[in-house]
């Protein structure tokens, strides 16, 4: 793939199901290393429980640390609603990461309305594409703070 089409991705499911699908092959096979459009990013796998179905789901995120906070971004690219994992995550505030060849289960909070308008500018200063998808919708793109769980 030479080009990222995201808005195809974001339309359908089975095309965003498959890219997903080698991603995670790629950080599996390569100790969370991966190329093409995510070159160079930090990514975690996302393991979270379907809000309505309770079955597993697994997403490939970028995750960011600002303000020593390691924060994943409800983007979709900028579409007009928020990716499945958010619902789930928001249905189901535990989740397990695996970065590099670490797995662990996490704790998720949801950055308040005050705290994300706070928060997106420093997000933007690390990855500005967050600036471009947040002025191609009109929903605030919410910010969830993955801490590593206690138990």
């Amino acid at each position: 793939m030479t080009e990222l089409d995201k808005g195809k991705l974001v339309a359908d499911t089975a095309a965003l199901d498959d890219f997903n699908r080698k991603i995670v092959e790629e950080f599996r096979a390569n100790a969370g290393i991966v190329g093409g459009p995510f070159e160079g990013g930090t990514l975690l796998l996302l393991h979270t429980t379907g809000a309505k179905s309770g079955q597993p789901r697994l997403s490939p995120l970028a995750y960011l640390t600002v303000d020593d906070k390691m924060l994943i971004v409800g983007s979709y690219a900028g579409a007009p609603k928020d990716p499945a994992w958010v619902h789930n995550l928001r249905a189901n505030p535990r989740a397990r990461i695996e970065v590099g060849t670490d797995e662990y289960d996490v704790d998720v909070r949801e950055l308040s309305a005050a705290e994300r308008d706070a928060a997106y500018p420093k997000v933007v200063e690390v990855a500005p594409v967050f600036a471009d998808y947040q002025a191609n919708t009109t929903r605030a793109i919410p910010l969830f703070e993955l801490t590593r769980a206690l138990n």
